[in-house]
């Protein structure tokens, strides 16, 4: 693994957009398509809230194994509630990861016309406040992905509003990830080399080593170091595609700790920012060009492209 300053990967602040939202978009959008990454600080999620979120994550996955279990959804896709370890594997992997999951979705009315593709949420027993913890982080992630899609927006020459529609209702997870102790001979990596789905990926917990990203740049694995409370946010397959790859989908992975570090857990909190199933996802005029020929011609829809990756990752059967 390289031992890489994070420097190299900018550390941003959201709270510059507030005083020039122009410069914020540039900086943002120029290490997106340099790394497909940027580090976030002044994020807006607040720290309590952070800080007993973990707590009740830690709490989730020392439950017994039979009552973990007892919320796995059979046949779900691991959409919502409990995904059990080894389940998960990375596109054209040969080992699968190693951890488990939980997924929390957003909490649509009765009859919401989203509703046959966005199941509804599975709270557990225990720990106690699960339920109101984890709909107010959802909410606070919320708010911060329409704020750095605001600044995405600009940068790509945009209405600054012009994703709200897109992700108003949309089907965004709020992932809970726990990877276990292991052993020193564990067979494959906590996870594998992949990229994600969605349209950006905002991350909470990537201080504990292991996170890097693949640089295209100069075809070595660079560690990613937020500071303390920062956020990491990558660009996901979708606006990739959205942006005829002007804004890049960067392979990233989870390397096993050295053997000092293996008999400890690790968690971290990715939010998985998609849009409404019904999003179209069809390439933006103004990153054709010549030098950059329309890569997708075919739009898809938001839905369609996740149930196509979700097969891949071995999450559904086809």
């Amino acid at each position: 693994m390289l031992d890489t300053p994070a420097a190299q990967v900018p550390t941003l602040s959201l709270k510059d957009q507030d005083s020039d939202p122009d410069a914020f978009a540039a900086a943002l959008g120029g290490s997106f398509e340099r790394f497909g990454f940027a580090i976030v600080a002044d994020h807006g999620v607040p720290q309590p809230l952070i800080d007993r979120a973990w707590q009740e994550t830690a709490e989730l996955f020392a439950l017994p194994e039979e009552e973990k279990r007892g919320y796995h959804v059979a046949g779900g896709g691991g959409a919502r509630g409990y995904t059990p370890f080894k389940t998960e594997i990375a596109k054209d992997a040969r080992h699968v990861d190693l951890k488990e999951f939980w997924h929390v979705g957003r909490e649509l009315p009765a009859g919401h016309r989203y509703a046959d593709e966005m199941p509804a949420n599975v709270w557990p027993a225990r720990p106690e406040g699960f339920r109101d913890t984890f709909l107010e982080l959802f909410s606070a992630f919320d708010r911060a992905g329409d704020r750095l899609l605001s600044a995405i927006a600009r940068h790509l020459g945009l209405a600054p509003n012009w994703f709200d529609p897109a992700v108003k209702d949309g089907n965004s997870v709020l992932r809970l990830l726990h990877y276990p102790p292991i052993p020193a001979d564990a067979e494959g990596v906590r996870a594998g080399a992949h990229e994600d789905i969605n349209l950006i990926t905002l991350l909470l917990g990537a201080e504990e080593a292991g996170l890097e990203l693949l640089d295209r740049a100069t075809g070595q694995w660079l560690a990613v170091k937020p500071p303390e409370g920062a956020m990491v946010v990558n660009v996901g397959d979708m606006l990739q595609r959205l942006t005829n790859h002007v804004l890049p989908s960067t392979t990233h992975r989870v390397v096993n700790p050295p053997p000092e570090r293996r008999g400890h857990s690790r968690y971290s909190m990715p939010f998985f920012l998609h849009p409404a199933p019904d999003f179209l996802i069809e390439t933006l005029p103004q990153t054709i060009t010549a030098e950059n020929p329309d890569r997708y011609p075919q739009p898809i829809t938001a839905n369609g492209y996740l149930r196509e990756r979700l097969i891949e990752i071995g999450l559904i059967k086809p």
